[in-house]
């Protein structure tokens, strides 16, 4: 019988297929580089964005557009004092009781202090980079109590006054808030405002009905609440929301 022939090594079939492999590789890259060397420059096709123009230097003054008014500049407008931009109090009604902060405006730790969580929201604000609060509050009748705060905010990262309203909205529909995911406010772009379902009952207290206005406009985020032992209207947070968000 023919003597049996010796094993093949394991691994030697893996390495010349490896090999001849790597051979290709590198002549078909050698090929191909050949090839392209050898051909003659085409252009690239042109950039589907217009080309930018750009003066090569500033026009002269006689030429120069004219700066924005400060009624049509809304920056100008909200760089002042922001005190001026709130809702006048209604003639006839009266300071509220307490009082809302110093001469209109609101400190970081008082308004955060208006929250559930007044320690989350204080980090919250600052690391949004609040710059200010002005507030304004009045009482109606024997009951009635409005708060309307504008928060201003630096905005030299990202838009936090846009993201500070959104928040706020998006935990309204909760049972324990308005319970509603309220109505939009025209003209405003995001506003919305709500009237709670339910109102709130504590033991020895008259139940306090509660209804909110929540937008954003630029670097300001306006939140309006109206708080009766009477159910409130639609119609009186609405207005009020309309006319604030005018004066912005």
């Amino acid at each position: 019988p023919a003597p049996d022939r010796p094993r093949r090594r394991r691994g030697r079939t893996a390495l010349l297929l490896a090999c001849a492999a790597l051979l290709g590789a590198v002549g078909g890259l050698a090929g191909g580089y050949t090839v392209q060397a050898d051909r003659a420059p085409t252009p690239l096709p042109p950039l589907s964005q217009a080309k930018l123009s750009y003066p090569k230097k500033p026009l002269p003054e006689d030429e120069a557009p004219e700066p924005l008014t400060a009624e049509e500049d809304r920056r100008v407008r909200t760089d002042g004092d922001l005190r001026k931009l709130l809702l006048d109090r209604p003639e006839g009604a009266r300071e509220p009781e307490p009082s809302l902060g110093t001469d209109g405006w609101l400190s970081p730790s008082a308004y955060a202090r208006e929250f559930e969580n007044p320690g989350y929201m204080f980090t919250y604000l600052t690391g949004g980079d609040l710059r200010r609060v002005a507030s304004a509050g009045w009482q109606q009748g024997r009951y009635r109590t409005v708060v309307v705060s504008l928060a201003q905010f630096r905005e030299e990262k990202n838009r936090f006054a846009l993201e500070y309203a959104q928040g706020q909205q998006d935990y309204m529909s909760h049972e324990d808030h308005a319970g509603n995911d309220g109505t939009a406010l025209k003209g405003s772009g995001n506003g919305r405002y709500y009237v709670f379902d339910e109102p709130r009952r504590e033991s020895g207290y008259l139940p306090m009905h509660r209804a909110r206005a929540i937008a954003q406009r630029g670097d300001i985020m306006m939140d309006i609440w109206i708080y009766d032992t009477k159910p409130i209207a639609k119609r009186d947070i609405r207005s009020l929301a309309e006319r604030q968000l005018e004066r912005l």
